[in-house]
């Protein structure tokens, strides 16, 4: 992992002052994103199957960056969850600390990195992004990113504080025939599921931009990135998210 963040960065270019962003968040509807939903999910977890169903739905919707980790903590139930990985553990367990719990639990979904909700109650999750989304607890910071030939073109408003520019790769869309285990015997569909997470960049309340090699998002196959501006807390854990864009791959559904 050290190895591709260094690559990354002696790659990157970041200008502080750039010129007023012009540019659309391109995904589904080509709409700015009202809010993040993050799932945390399990193939080898039986209350699953209705949030995964539901994080497919949202991420249709068309106003919401919508993702899903798949963690590790289940794979000892008879069943090893083909998506999962220590990465999406670990940053459930991360929120866990910002939001003051002693537990995670599936299927969870946290919203702008504020708050966390069952994440199979699709109403309470769109009720939850709409409060923010009203408040100052939304995305308040623009974030844009296209594909611009050989770049991936991640473009950041101005704003106050400072961020971690984090990008998030995904699977569009995973039938996984599960053999065993709690969900033995189905086949399942799952999307936008998160494959790995990078924190590649620092915002500082001024306007950025950067331009990554597309084949950070190619080389590997994935049909997505995710780009969140994310605050930190001061041990380390993730904080608010204040913006957030995707960018999707021209093949990807």
């Amino acid at each position: 992992m050290a190895g591709i963040i260094n690559k990354l960065i002696g790659i990157l270019f970041a200008a502080g002052a750039m010129a007023a962003i012009s540019s659309p968040t391109v995904f589904a509807a080509d709409k700015e994103p009202v809010g993040v939903v993050e799932l945390f999910t399990s193939q080898g977890c039986s209350s699953c199957p209705p949030a995964d169903a539901v994080l497919g739905e949202l991420s249709k919707q068309g106003n919401l960056v919508a993702l899903a980790y798949h963690v590790d903590y289940w794979n000892y139930l008879g069943w090893a969850d083909t998506l999962s990985s220590k990465q999406s553990t670990d940053r459930q367990y991360d929120y866990a600390r910002t939001l003051g719990r002693k537990s995670v639990y599936t299927p969870q979904v946290v919203i702008n990195g504020r708050a966390h909700i069952n994440g199979a109650d699709k109403r309470g999750i769109n009720k939850k992004v709409d409060a923010f989304d009203k408040s100052d607890r939304g995305l308040k910071v623009s974030v844009s990113a296209t594909l611009d030939g050989e770049k991936i073109k991640i473009n950041i408003g101005k704003g106050k504080g400072k961020a971690n520019v984090i990008l998030v790769y995904f699977d569009r869309q995973n039938t996984v025939d599960v053999k065993r285990g709690e969900n033995g015997g189905k086949k399942l569909t799952y999307w936008n599921s998160v494959r790995d997470i990078q924190t590649i960049a620092m915002w500082e309340g001024k306007v950025v931009e950067l331009d990554l090699p597309v084949s950070l998002m190619h080389g590997d196959g994935y049909d997505g990135c995710a780009v969140l501006l994310q605050t930190m807390k001061s041990n380390g854990v993730p904080g608010a998210i204040i913006g957030a864009g995707v960018v999707m791959d021209g093949k990807a559904s």
